[in-house]
């Protein structure tokens, strides 16, 4: 070989070295990838289902700081086992957020990956079973759901109970699983990897406004990914672009100044308990609708692309009224229509007693617990001034503190409000953003073009506190079984719902 014909092939070869090096990680085949993933499942479903039961084993109340940490410190063990560079994110007072980077040579897109590792507070004496104790069951509780060993092979069917089971723990085991099938398959992601795990979301996330400020850079990404809710109650693939806000607040109607004989004074004494019930159907009707002049001032009303994508979603109405029991709906419209509204929800009414601890007597006081889901473009001050100018057209005083004697003898009808509690409006993506848009073509790829995508779920999440924060944009992937009683006694996950979450997980990490 001459010199130059060396030479030639001497900047060929270093050529090719540094093209190689420097490009972008190649995609595979969604489908095959999800098969590989299901392969993996398949022979190692006792590993799974052992580590997830050992996650579920720990309590996770936000407030319970010391379990809290044995939570962190479990879930970075995990991470770290997986390539994961973890750190604790921290300010005063603040549960730690576990924040965990794991970095793609060659890769163009940084994806976050976000999910929660607190619960719920429970009840323990509600619950079929120790809510820290997880069991397998056949089925649902309701439903007679018998406990079976927890060894494989396991039913599709089958359901994990446990607190966080549904909400939010199984994203964790889930994402870890598809790492493993990654890892044994020999792909690797085409996306840098970050995840933000919360620890006090379940509390309302009251420091995750300041933490997202403190690490702004480091929490910059592409895209935020959320981990979080059910999917369709269909059963398919699901794909949210935005959540309601939310906010609340206690109404007090104030009565007598003392219980007061009802057969003494009824029909002359004012009764609070009816007077709050009449202020309340002035404020919604039997519909759901909202009343207050002014109320949706601020709403957004659905693109034509929003509205299309609601029609095109499988009608779920008729079988969830059969499965909860009512005989018919609120509203007329489908379920996926009524929470693109506002909602007013009457979430109790405290006052007197019933049953063998009913009292003939006109009480002082009644108070209602009221919920507000909000949509785009709604804020909660504007809520509350409509709302309480409502309240005083009805006539009433309006205080946030009680009455005087002087304000009792001036006014006939004095409502006393309590706004403590945190409020945070909607947020919802574009539906033609384009990295949402690859997203969802490649779960169409593993399940026929069967994916759902609507604008919003029901539920609420502070997901305007990331967009105000770091300005990405934030998509919805939940995995949980719409049916899996978060929130609630005998939480669960659907077994066929997390081996779905690893095969998801592992052909988007690949193909993103």
């Amino acid at each position: 070989m001459t010199f130059k014909s060396l030479r030639l092939l001497l900047i060929y070869s270093l050529s090719a070295f540094f093209m190689t090096g420097f490009q972008s990680p190649a995609q595979a085949d969604p489908a095959a990838v999800a098969e590989q993933a299901r392969q993996w499942r398949q022979a190692h479903e006792q590993e799974i289902i052992d580590g997830f039961a050992a996650l579920l084993s720990i309590p996770n109340v936000a407030s319970d700081t010391v379990n809290i940490r044995r939570n962190s410190s479990h879930i970075s063990g995990l991470l770290e086992a997986r390539g994961f560079a973890v750190r604790l994110l921290e300010i005063e007072g603040s549960p730690p957020a576990i924040f965990a980077e794991r970095k793609t040579p060659g890769a163009e897109k940084t994806l976050m990956i976000y999910a929660h590792y607190d619960g719920q507070p429970v009840n323990a004496d509600d619950w079929a079973s120790d809510p820290w104790t997880p069991v397998m069951r056949d089925g649902p509780v309701e439903q007679g759901g018998r406990i079976v060993p927890m060894t494989a092979p396991f039913d599709p069917e089958w359901r994990l109970f446990g607190r966080s089971a549904g909400d939010d723990k199984a994203p964790i085991i889930a994402l870890s699983a598809a790492l493993d099938a990654m890892e044994e398959a020999g792909i690797s992601p085409t996306v840098n990897l970050k995840l933000f795990l919360e620890g006090e979301e379940e509390a309302g996330s009251p420091h995750l406004g300041q933490m997202l400020t403190k690490y702004r850079e480091l929490l910059n990404a592409d895209l935020w990914l959320f981990c979080d809710g059910p999917v369709h109650q269909s059963r398919r693939w699901l794909l949210n672009y935005g959540v309601r806000g939310s906010y609340g607040f206690s109404l007090t109607v104030i009565g007598p100044n003392r219980p007061l004989h009802s057969g003494h004074y009824g029909n002359w004494a004012p009764n609070p308990i009816m007077r709050l019930n009449e202020l309340i159907a002035t404020m919604r009707d039997v519909e759901g609708n909202i009343l207050v002049a002014g109320y949706h001032d601020q709403v957004v009303p659905p693109t034509l692309l929003e509205m299309e994508a609601i029609e095109a979603a499988p009608s779920v109405d008729e079988g969830l009224i059969r499965e909860l029991g009512i005989g018919r709906s609120e509203s007329a419209e489908r379920v996926e229509m009524a929470i693109m509204r506002p909602a007013m929800n009457l979430r109790g009414i405290r006052s007197g007693d019933v049953g063998d601890r009913a009292r003939n007597s006109i009480q002082t006081s009644a108070t209602a617990s009221i919920g507000l889901r909000l949509v785009p473009a709604q804020t909660p001050e504007f809520l509350q001034q409509a709302i309480e100018q409502h309240i005083r057209d009805q006539g009433y005083l309006v205080v946030y503190q009680d009455p005087t004697e002087q304000q009792r003898a001036a006014h006939d009808r004095i409502a006393l409000l309590d706004w403590s509690e945190a409020g945070y409006p909607a947020y919802r993506a574009p539906f033609d953003l384009p990295i949402a848009k690859s997203i969802a073509n490649i779960m169409n790829q593993l399940n026929d073009d069967s994916l759902i995508q609507l604008p919003t779920m029901g539920g609420s999440l502070p997901l305007y506190l990331i967009d105000e924060a770091t300005g990405a944009p934030i998509v919805i992937l939940p995995i949980a079984n719409h049916d899996n009683n978060q929130h609630g006694k005998n939480e669960n996950i659907r077994l066929q719902n997390l081996w779905d979450a690893i095969e998801i997980y592992t052909a988007v990490l690949t193909n993103l």
